[in-house]
This record gives C-alpha cells, sequence and structure tokens, in this order.
C-alpha cells in the first residue's frame, strides 16, 4: 500500500514536471520566477482582473468589491478573499491559491500574501501606463497560455489608440481635472494621469503641475485663467460610489463656465472607475480611449 502512495506521488511530480514550466515576470519589484499555467489564482488588483477577464481567465479569488459593473461575471465566479486594501489572509489560505497577484493599491500587502503563495506585484502607473499595459497583457498571456488572446487584445489597443491621437489631433490643450466633491485637482504631464497627453500627443492646457498621487490642488480662477479648450473630467466620488457631490455640480459655475472648454461644450465626463480604478487594464483603457475619441472627433 505504502509502495503504492509513494509510486503514485512519484508519477504526479513527473506529471507535473512535464506539464508545468517557470518564466520570469517583470513586476514592479523586479524580475520573479513563476510556474506557468497557475491553476488556482487570486487576484487582488482591477486593472490585472480586466485584463484576466479579457483573456477568458477566472480568477478563483478576488476583492469583495471590484467597482466596475463589467467585472460582476467574474465577481460572481470567485471566491471573496478580502479587499483591495485588506487580504482576509484566512481565507486566501482556504483558497490555496498557487498564485497571487497584487497591484496599485494592494501593493503594500505583498509580503503578506507571498507567506500564503507566491505573489506578484504587478502595479502600473504614469506616463508610461500604456506601454506597461500591453506588457503585462503579454506577460498573462504567456503565463496563463492565452499567447494569441493576448496578441489579439493588443491589436484591438493598439487601434484604439490610433484613432484617439487621431480624434485629438489639431483639437486643441486639455487639461485634466479630477473632482472629489467640492475639492477640484489637476494632473498634467509626468503625473498619474499622464499617459493621457504622452500616449495621444494631447498638448497640455497647464505645463507644470504638481506630479502628486492625489494631483495638484486648485481653484476654480485657475481654471478659468488656465483656459483649457477640453476638460477631461474624473469624478473620483463616482468611481468609488461614494455619495460626495457629483463632478457635475462642482464644475457647474460662473469660472468654470468661462473656459473655452465649457463655452464650446468641450468637457469629457471619463469613465470614472476604468480611468480611477483599474487604470491600466486592458478593456478599461478601451473604453477611456473610445470616450476621448467619439468627444474630439464630435468637435466642430
Amino acid at each position: 500500500m505504502k509502495i503504492s502512495r509513494f509510486l503514485a506521488a512519484l508519477a504526479a511530480l513527473a506529471l507535473s514536471t512535464f506539464t508545468a514550466s517557470a518564466m520570469d515576470v517583470a513586476t514592479a519589484r523586479g524580475p520573479v520566477a513563476v510556474a506557468t499555467m497557475p491553476k488556482t489564482v487570486a487576484v487582488y488588483d482591477i486593472a490585472a482582473i480586466d485584463t484576466l477577464a479579457r483573456l477568458g481567465v477566472q480568477p478563483a479569488g478576488v476583492p469583495e468589491k471590484l467597482y466596475l459593473p463589467e467585472l460582476d461575471p467574474v465577481q460572481k465566479g470567485a471566491a471573496a478573499v478580502g479587499t483591495l486594501f485588506e487580504p482576509d489572509l484566512e481565507a486566501l489560505s482556504a483558497l490555496a491559491p498557487d498564485l497571487v497577484i497584487v497591484g496599485s493599491r494592494s501593493a503594500a500587502k505583498a509580503d503578506m500574501t507571498a507567506k500564503v503563495a507566491p505573489t506578484l506585484d504587478m502595479t502600473i502607473d504614469g506616463d508610461d501606463l500604456v506601454a506597461e499595459a500591453k506588457r503585462r497583457l503579454a506577460t498573462y498571456g504567456d503565463l496563463f497560455g492565452r499567447a494569441e488572446e493576448a496578441k489579439a487584445a493588443a491589436a484591438e489597443l493598439d487601434a484604439g489608440l490610433a484613432a484617439a491621437r487621431a480624434a485629438v489631433a489639431g483639437k486643441g490643450k486639455a487639461l485634466i481635472v479630477m473632482t472629489n466633491g467640492p475639492k477640484v485637482s489637476i494632473y498634467g504631464p509626468g503625473s498619474r494621469f499622464g499617459w493621457v497627453h504622452a500616449a495621444l500627443d494631447l498638448p497640455a492646457a497647464v505645463g507644470e503641475v504638481e506630479a502628486a498621487t492625489h494631483g495638484e490642488a486648485v481653484s476654480f480662477e485657475f481654471i478659468r485663467k488656465a483656459d483649457p479648450d477640453w476638460l477631461l473630467v474624473l469624478d473620483r466620488a463616482a468611481a468609488v460610489g461614494s455619495n460626495e457631490q457629483a463632478a457635475r455640480v462642482t464644475l457647474d459655475n460662473e469660472l468654470v463656465a468661462g473656459t473655452t472648454a465649457w463655452k464650446k461644450g468641450q468637457v469629457v465626463y471619463l469613465p470614472a472607475p476604468d480611468f480611477y480604478i483599474s487604470a491600466g487594464g486592458v478593456q478599461s483603457l478601451g473604453r477611456v480611449l473610445a470616450t476621448i475619441t467619439e468627444a474630439f472627433a464630435a468637435a466642430k
């Protein structure tokens, strides 16, 4: 009996060695070697979940709240393993994942989840967000055996970028504004949302903006003086589902109404969860680009 169990274990080990291989994954913390084709994966990063959903990869564990209604099917097919900010290690251990993916808001918990299973920090942000998103997409394709799906998704993203670049060309300067209830902050090139300017060759209405995580707080007088041709608006309250004052209410005042953007009806309300929560997910990027393309293409 003991010999048979030993032989069975040996056979399983041989099969595992035969079917699984390792690859070096470029993470936010440097290269990490992990086994490909993980069967049970817990993901604490919404951008990663968004991209994996495009590839047809269903995580076994996800945070309690995913913020994007498009990811409801993913949520229903997975166990809740805590939140973006606080993994439930008991639930995670019960899941017994082969791999854990964290990023952005959950990145600080990588060392914690690594005690349960190998963990990848796949954070992406900043000016290089689009290129980094494509690299993550290709990595997930190789890691989960979905390389062809990843190539197709990359081609779709390239097409979306080309359409957006064509739409914004020669249409003036833009200012990225985030409202958080009654508060307003702006973002420029090199900032958290600077990828919009870099990837689309979209001129900025304000050249130097403090590249802080939460942007540079400004007054409505500042926005009036900057006089952007376009206002790209992120409503943070809408993104996180809070009851704070909506961006449309915050910006509806005489000073903002004096800008070229307001007068010409060139205020673009970006899909907030896609732009703020899942920045870098390929499906979210597609929806953001489509919104920008549609708005700029309609300009007279």
